[in-house]
Order: structure tokens, then C-alpha cells, then sequence
């Protein structure tokens, strides 16, 4: 029987059908078998380091009241003045201080105001400090009840005056930190191997993790711990 030109197409792909089949086996096989003989180890280095912020952002606010909005307008520049004046005599220069938005509030113009209220009108002054000079602004701190000689009551204990200290260094420090961060990787990965009676090889994979910034404490904002871990995977020879 003669067989069409069909019949040995069909034989041909079947052919080429198991062909495939078999050689994805030895494949799997194969990387099972590389797999299997893999053996890393992942371990986890620490880095840490204080510091003292270098930039700090300090705000300060008051307010003032009258019904006459004009003489209230000038009291509080007159007052904003004092302030200014206090700042320089701490050892503040004028690109260092802004004096900031001052908002004013009609109380009458309000749609559930208070016909007993006392005063009309109320000004809040907000000056900014902005200083490369941390140890200035805690030693003006230290004094900024002395305004309150000159009827200035500097608001302290809100959100809006908290005083921001920041570090700007962090890109001087990282590279240092991160190869102190692998070195304690390295030493934890062979201690592993020296426990399984293994020898460490090359690195797999390295991966660092973010850089963190946090206050030491509560009471010391101004004095900063930096933290980063670094994860890396070893492979382990016999």
C-alpha cells in the first residue's frame, strides 16, 4: 500500500512530538539535579551610626487680640520685631530668620460667633528659624521666656511649633555603612560555614536595604541614629 505524502507528515511531527517531550525530562532533570547540589547560605548585616543633626527648622508662633484691627495689626509687627531682635541677640543672622504668614481671624464674621467674646479680632504671627547652627537654637530655646517680659507668649507645645532636626549628611556616610554592613554579613555567613564544616564561596545575591533615620530618644532630637541591613546569600563549597 502506498503511503500519501500526509501519512509521513503526521509520523514526522509525532517523532518530533516525543522528541520534545524527552528532552524537556532531561531538562527538569537536569536542573534538579544542579538545584539539588546548590547550597547557599543567606544571612543579615547591621550598620548603625549616632549623629548630630547638622540643619534645624524652628518654628515660633504667637498670637495677639483686640477689637481695633489696625492697632492689633501694629502691635504684632512691633512684636514681630521683638522677636527678630531676641533671635540676633542669640546669634541669629537675618538669612536666618523669616518672618512667616500671619493670619487673622474676625470672630464676628463667623456664623456661630460668641456675642460675649472679648475680643473682635485675633492675629496669629508665625517667624522662622532655619540654621545650619543646632547648639544656637537649643540655647534660645533655653531663654524664650524672656519674651514673655514684653507680652510675646511664645506658643511650644503644639504641632505646628514642634522644632525639626535634620541630618543632610546621609550620602557621606552610606558608603562606609554599608561595607561595615556586609563586613558583619560576612562574618555571621562564616561562622555558618565554619559550624557545618563548609567553606564560604562567592556571593549569590546582595541586596541593601533602606537607609533609616530616627531620633536617639525623646529627649534628644537633635542627636540622630542612622540604620541600614544588608542581606546577602553565599554559596557554601565543601
Amino acid at each position: 500500500m502506498n503511503k500519501t505524502p500526509g501519512f509521513y507528515i503526521v509520523i514526522a511531527a509525532i517523532c518530533l512530538s516525543i522528541g520534545l517531550i524527552s528532552l524537556g525530562f532531561i531538562l527538569k532533570s537536569t536542573a534538579l539535579s544542579v538545584k539539588g547540589m546548590e547550597r547557599t547560605v543567606q544571612v543579615k548585616g547591621l550598620a548603625e551610626l549616632e549623629v548630630i543633626a547638622d540643619t534645624v527648622i524652628w518654628p515660633l508662633q504667637f498670637s495677639d487680640a483686640d477689637n481695633n484691627l489696625e492697632k492689633l495689626v501694629s502691635r504684632v509687627e512691633k512684636k514681630n520685631d521683638a522677636v527678630t531682635a531676641f533671635l540676633k541677640l542669640h546669634g541669629f543672622d537675618d538669612d536666618e530668620i523669616t518672618i512667616g504668614s500671619q493670619s487673622v481671624i474676625d470672630k464676628q464674621a463667623r456664623e456661630y460667633s460668641n456675642e460675649n467674646q472679648q475680643f473682635r479680632y485675633i492675629v496669629r504671627s508665625n517667624i522662622i528659624v532655619y540654621s545650619a547652627a543646632p547648639d544656637k537654637v537649643q540655647n534660645a530655646l533655653s531663654k524664650v521666656s524672656q519674651l514673655a517680659k514684653q507680652d510675646i507668649a511664645i506658643v511650644q507645645d503644639s504641632y505646628e511649633t514642634k522644632v525639626e532636626y535634620i541630618f543632610t549628611g546621609l550620602n557621606d556616610v552610606k558608603p562606609a555603612m554599608v561595607q561595615e554592613a556586609t563586613e558583619k554579613a560576612r562574618e555571621v555567613a562564616n561562622k555558618f560555614a565554619k559550624d557545618s564544616n563548609s567553606k564560604l564561596g562567592k556571593i549569590k545575591t546582595a541586596r541593601q536595604g533602606q537607609f533609616s533615620i530616627s531620633n536617639r530618644d525623646s529627649n534628644t532630637p537633635q542627636i540622630k541614629n542612622i540604620r541600614v541591613v544588608t542581606s546577602v546569600e553565599y554559596y557554601l563549597n565543601d
